[in-house]
């Protein structure tokens, strides 16, 4: 038999009923060319046993190792031209696997692609709805020729995966930027990477405030942040664009502004002209949560977005000073 286009690489730990429904959504898509690997990252449930039910290649990292070292292990059996990495808690739509085909071969310089989580989360949980929508929004906003790498659901050459060492689970052991330092990796080799907006899947995971904020701040923001000072590249794109880097200028504006007014009541002033650079930067992101889930939503998820500036700026800061520190230091 000829090689399949995809190999299906799924890490997964503990998934249960969230990994059932992606390898049957798998098992629905409209294109068939693929093979399915499953790499369970030591799992205390059954989650191995299912993806044997479906059909899947099986194999075991030997304990807790991370998803960057499953997605490797699944990378070194796979025979497929491409890779394509896909969470155990996403559900692709019946036309996902096409549609990302469907772009890779007509842009065959292309070494990469990958697509966004939709609009309709499985978790009906404020949380989790904002958190999934502002992930839908800031991909669906992004630029086609892209900066960096999803593995949510992203595809990549397997020859250059493989030549470039694969994700880097010496620096990333848990969940973390492994992807999107992959991704400058492929573009600093000259590889282009693309964004394919109508590649979706539904996200299952449902959210609370204390891992959402771990997450946003200590397996993201501060190691993202580490890695660009490191390469010296500032990315305009998706989350650190040049909008999102003034909102979170804002942000601290109108903090700083109404602690000043304590002192002096002109600084109100200051902070409303804060909150109006906020607004107006981010309209279009709010105008789509009022769309999609109306007004009562909206003015709910305005403030969780502006505590998500504060924070960021927050870890971008904290990262810098470390980044200083160290550079001194050697």
């Amino acid at each position: 038999m000829s090689e399949p286009f995809f190999s299906v690489v799924v890490p997964v730990f503990d998934a249960g009923r969230p990994l059932e429904r992606c390898l049957e959504a798998l098992e629905r898509s409209s294109f068939d060319s693929y093979e399915l690997i499953v790499v369970d990252d030591g799992s205390s449930d059954d989650s191995a046993a299912i993806a044997a039910r479906a059909g899947a290649t099986v194999l075991q990292t030997g304990g807790r190792r991370g998803p960057g070292r499953a997605r490797n292990l699944g990378a070194e059996v796979a025979e497929g031209r491409y890779l394509l990495f896909l969470d155990a808690d996403c559900e692709v739509e019946r036309a996902t696997l096409e549609r990302l085909a469907d772009a890779l071969r007509s842009d065959p310089d292309l070494a990469a692609a990958f697509g966004s989580y939709d609009d309709q989360p499985a978790s009906s949980t404020f949380l989790s709805q904002y958190k999934n929508l502002q992930h839908h929004w800031v991909h669906q906003s992004g630029r086609q020729e892209a900066s960096t790498f999803w593995s949510g659901c992203g595809a990549v050459k397997r020859r250059v995966f493989l030549d470039l060492g694969g994700f880097d689970t010496r620096r990333y052991r848990r969940p973390s930027i492994e992807d999107i330092e992959l991704g400058y990796r492929l573009r600093a080799q000259g590889h282009r990477i693309r964004l394919v907006k109508d590649v979706r899947v539904k996200h299952h995971k449902r959210w609370g405030l204390a891992a959402l904020l771990k997450t946003d701040i200590f397996d993201r923001a501060v190691p993202w942040t580490q890695l660009m000072l490191e390469r010296g590249e500032m990315v305009d794109d998706l989350n650190v664009g040049t909008s999102s880097r003034l909102s979170g200028i804002a942000a601290w504006g109108v903090i700083l502004a109404l602690a000043a007014s304590f002192f002096d009541r002109r600084f109100l002033a200051v902070a409303v002209l804060f909150v109006g650079v906020l607004l107006v930067a981010n309209r279009s992101f709010y105008g789509f949560l009022l769309r999609e889930r109306g007004p009562w939503f909206t003015l709910r998820a305005i403030p969780i977005h502006w505590l998500y500036y504060l924070y960021s700026v927050a870890a971008f800061a904290f990262a810098a000073v470390g980044h200083l520190v160290r550079r001194r230091s050697t």
